[in-house]
């Protein structure tokens, strides 16, 4: 049994080897080609053409997990006193955020049910625009296809950070050059510890009293107080926010691993379809919001693309968007559909469908 466990603790360690190199090497060429974000779309694009030809890849969720609290630091660095000022006049365009939530399943469920042909736990679920692990998690409870869930949402957060960035360039002509930080040599070492400190503990601390999102929420809560209290004015160090796009993105790709051709056509191109319906949204509920004055152009889009935040987060600092307006439409977001879809769900009667079936 030992070697059994010895062996494949063996091979996992290979796989995860590999899978850093291959990343690192997409990384290269998107550098080499001048292509934007080639920390993101690098080991994004190199990890997903090789899941799909069938390569063994395996993440490595813990570090990715840690590489997500860097961005929790930078969101909460960038809530600054001058950012709660600005909440009165936000409102307004926070108050599209329920609605546009509802819209959302309004289309969404009918879509993957009747069109696509899955039952309604997966289609609910898989219509809510949160978080991909907690959409997950809760479909399962329901009863819903967990893969179906997993490929689906992740389509959507690909082809959204996929096709965002070209949106950025082409229609609202803002190019993705700001820079995402100073280097670290030219930080207070004082903050860097600081950052850290909220980092690890704001993640540990968020797991523990079972905040969704922790690895995110948690350090930015933690850094929005010592921003708030002027303990910290800086974001973290341009190579910090290098290494959280590099395993955000290794992430994405590898999501696709073991994907099957059955899969591939009934999964990812329900969600790719579904992507399309949300862009047409997206851009609806953006055009509204500049025409009433609640935002500009770029703000109100990057605040209603239902991609994942982390993403949402970098794309926001190399376009120069306010990180803070953005960041507030995207909480309100994640935490209507966090803790309204399970009571959606138990009111349709989905929870405790797959225990019912069996």
């Amino acid at each position: 049994m030992r070697q059994v466990i010895t062996r494949s603790s063996k091979i996992f360690t290979r796989r995860r080897l590999g899978t850093l190199v291959l990343a690192a090497a997409g990384t290269f060429v998107f550098s080499r080609l001048g292509l934007p974000l080639p920390f993101l779309f690098g080991p994004m694009f190199a990890c997903l053409l090789a899941a799909l030809f069938g390569a063994p890849l395996q993440g490595v969720p813990p570090v990715s997990s840690a590489a997500r609290t860097i961005l929790g630091v930078a969101v909460g660095a960038s809530i600054t006193p001058q950012v709660i000022h600005q909440l009165p006049q936000m409102a307004g365009s926070v108050a599209f955020v329920p609605l546009y939530i509802l819209v959302i399943g309004a289309i969404g469920v009918p879509y993957f049910h009747r069109i696509c042909g899955f039952d309604l736990a997966t289609s609910y679920f898989a219509a809510m625009p949160g978080g991909l692990q907690d959409m997950v998690v809760f479909g399962k409870e329901a009863g819903g296809d967990v893969r179906a869930l997993s490929l689906i949402h992740a389509t959507r957060v690909l082809v959204i950070v996929t096709i965002v960035p070209a949106v950025l360039v082409y229609l609202f002509d803002r190019p993705l050059v700001q820079p995402i930080g100073a280097p670290a040599s030219e930080m207070p070492v004082r903050e860097l510890l600081l950052m850290a400190f909220a980092a690890i503990g704001g993640w540990k601390i968020a797991e523990r009293i079972g905040l969704f999102g922790a690895a995110i929420l948690g350090p930015m809560i933690l850094t929005a107080i010592l921003s708030l209290s002027g303990v910290i004015e800086h974001r973290p160090p341009r190579e910090a926010i290098l290494v959280a796009q590099f395993f955000i993105g290794m992430g994405i790709g590898v999501g696709y691993v073991g994907v099957t051709l059955h899969e591939l056509r009934r999964f990812v191109l329900s969600g790719m379809a579904f992507v399309v319906i949300l862009a047409f949204l997206t851009f609806a509920v953006t055009e509204i919001v500049v025409q009433l004055g609640f935002a500009s152009p770029v703000e109100g889009f990057l605040s209603y693309a239902p991609g994942g935040q982390a993403e949402m987060a970098v794309l926001a600092i190399v376009a120069g968007a306010d990180l803070g307006f953005v960041v507030v439409h995207h909480l309100a977001r994640l935490t209507l559909v966090i803790l309204g879809a399970p009571i959606f769900a138990s009111a349709m009667g989905l929870r405790g469908e797959k225990a019912e079936k069996d």
